[in-house]
């Protein structure tokens, strides 16, 4: 299990660590992704009593999935260990019982067939080398009609310098926007128009908002997107 799971991951940067443990991260990205989702969410309400958190990371998506749908289970699922660690310490501050831990891959997850209800990706797909195998097993643990909830980094952003200076992922696998979109798809999700989203946010843009904030040059109009957000479903049958 350790030499497939090290195949499988691009460890995170010393500084990537810190960023997913500040408040910018949580108040800054993983919070407004999840009030966007929310908000595409209302275009086909439904109940989640089994929510799975691909790549929970240090575990605050874990609580505000909890504080938002209320499931039954929540299943935390990352590939590194000490992050399914300090999750558990979030778990437990907030006094929930109803959580549990699964040390995996993306591409390799460890849930029965047509076992979950809502499968939240946050920030955690462009972290994966294979990303056409997540996409079957995401599909594969979802019941049918199931809830993807999708938010990404696109390859703008990931292979700008900024980002490359901080962070650490595996560079060949990035996609654009439209490269998501047909990936999901032909892997066999059903995707609304009505429920896809391109925020444009400052800690997105390349150079982190620092020409407009300190010199005021705008953004151009046109421009490839850096980040998608959106929700697919498991066909029915």
């Amino acid at each position: 299990m350790k030499n497939v799971l090290a195949e499988a991951h691009v460890p995170e940067s010393a500084f990537g660590k810190w960023f997913l443990r500040s408040k910018t991260w949580t108040d800054y990205v993983l919070e407004v992704a999840l009030e966007d989702l929310t908000d595409l969410l209302k275009h086909s309400p439904k109940t989640f009593n089994v929510i799975a958190d691909v790549g929970c990371g240090y575990g605050h998506s874990i609580t505000k999935l909890h504080a938002r749908f209320n499931p039954e289970r929540l299943i935390a699922m990352d590939i590194d260990q000490e992050m399914l660690d300090e999750t558990k310490k979030q778990v437990a501050a907030h006094n929930l019982t109803n959580v549990d831990y699964i040390r995996c891959s993306g591409s390799m997850i460890d849930l029965e067939d047509n076992s979950v209800d809502m499968l939240f990706c946050h920030q955690t797909f462009h972290h994966l080398i294979y990303q056409p195998e997540a996409l079957q097993e995401f599909l594969r643990i979802l019941k049918p009609g199931g809830t993807l909830l999708f938010a990404e980094s696109t390859k703008r952003y990931i292979h700008s310098w900024i980002i490359r200076l901080l962070f650490r992922h595996p560079m060949s696998v990035q996609k654009t926007a439209d490269e998501y979109l047909d990936l999901l798809k032909s892997s066999g999700f059903e995707i609304k128009l009505e429920q896809i989203s391109y925020p444009f946010l400052w800690w997105s843009r390349e150079d982190l908002a620092i020409c407009e904030n300190l010199f005021g040059i705008k953004p151009p109009t046109e421009r490839e997107e850096t980040l998608i957000n959106l929700i697919a479903t498991k066909p029915l049958c």
